[in-house]
């Protein structure tokens, strides 16, 4: 990628929006490509800190928050969107939830040893060498008043790019580009996880566009110089990074929107799943300080709950 400074006549179009922790769309003028850029500080190193992931594990968590982040946010309608993969690897299941407030959780479940035989020989395993022989996932959840839709494609190549990739040619018949990028960085206090991603998409050509193949290689070129420190980058902004790629053909950020590690766990939540073992099943989970103790498995926050509170609202749902 060269390395051009934004020109005094480029305008940013994110406003007051911060340069990180955000999803946003962009528009190359002219072109028949609609992109989406997301960049993760603060919110992916909330999630990956609340574990204790080999980095491994943890940078394929980072790469499904930041995929969920850039395909959710496209959502038009409210809801979720979960991103999943699951084999027969050394991580059993990294799943991604994305809701259309910008909240993001997510977590993977793995075994440790197995992990670190599959390492040996890598600078850091991809999806494939983690996951195994499996499936990626996709569901959109509108609510309860609807269905859940979902799309299953196999696990393709190393990276949860490529799986991306195949998952939209397979199941929407879209051209796309995937780019996903997760790393550490030094700060003031320590390190710090970032994370960040890029998507580009062929708009489905018109007679006043024409062809559009000619257009597609040069946007997939351009996207392909993009590196992976570039996306993880905290002094880069979102807007040197695309005036970067796309200088030449003038491009635009629009549609930004804040994300923010959150999980939905509480109390109420915890009794309600509680509430559905038995009474028997329940003394079983008391501790010896008398009160049952479930930890979230998204961010790890430990709930001790009183048995008699649990049987009350077990009660009371029934």
């Amino acid at each position: 990628m060269t390395d051009h400074e934004p020109a005094a006549a480029f305008t940013p179009a994110l406003g007051d929006h911060p340069a990180d922790d955000l999803a946003a769309a962009f528009q190359i003028e002219g072109w028949p490509v609609r992109g989406r850029l997301v960049r993760l500080g603060e919110a992916i190193d909330t999630i990956l800190s609340a574990h204790a992931y080999p980095e491994p594990v943890a940078a394929l968590l980072g790469e499904a928050c930041a995929l969920a982040a850039l395909v959710g946010s496209a959502l038009k309608f409210e809801g979720r969107l979960i991103v999943q993969a699951q084999g027969d690897g050394p991580v059993r299941y990294v799943v991604a939830d994305y809701d259309t407030d910008g909240h993001l959780r997510g977590y993977c479940r793995f075994d440790e040893a197995e992990v670190e035989e599959a390492s040996k020989g890598f600078v850091r395993p991809g999806a494939k060498a983690l996951l195994g022989q499996g499936v990626f996932v996709m569901t959109l959840d509108r609510g309860p008043d609807f269905e859940r839709t979902q799309g299953i494609t196999p696990i393709e190549g190393e990276s949860l790019s490529l799986a991306a990739e195949h998952y939209f040619v397979q199941s929407e018949q879209v051209p796309t580009k995937v780019h996903l990028a997760v790393g550490s960085v030094t700060t003031e206090t320590g390190t710090a996880w970032r994370a960040g991603g890029a998507l580009i998409q062929l708009i489905a050509a018109d007679d006043a566009r024409g062809s559009t193949e000619e257009v597609w290689d040069r946007t997939r070129a351009l996207f392909q110089t993009l590196g992976d420190d570039e996306l993880i980058d905290p002094t880069i902004t979102p807007e040197t990074l695309l005036f970067r790629l796309f200088h030449e053909d003038g491009v635009r950020l629009e549609d930004s929107r804040a994300l923010k590690a959150i999980c939905r766990c509480s109390p109420d939540r915890i009794q309600s799943v509680l509430g559905s073992f038995s009474e028997a099943e329940r003394a079983d989970m008391v501790e010896p300080d008398g009160k049952i103790h479930v930890t979230c498995e998204y961010c790890a926050t430990v709930y001790k709950l009183e048995p008699a509170d649990v049987a009350a609202a077990a009660a009371e749902a029934h």
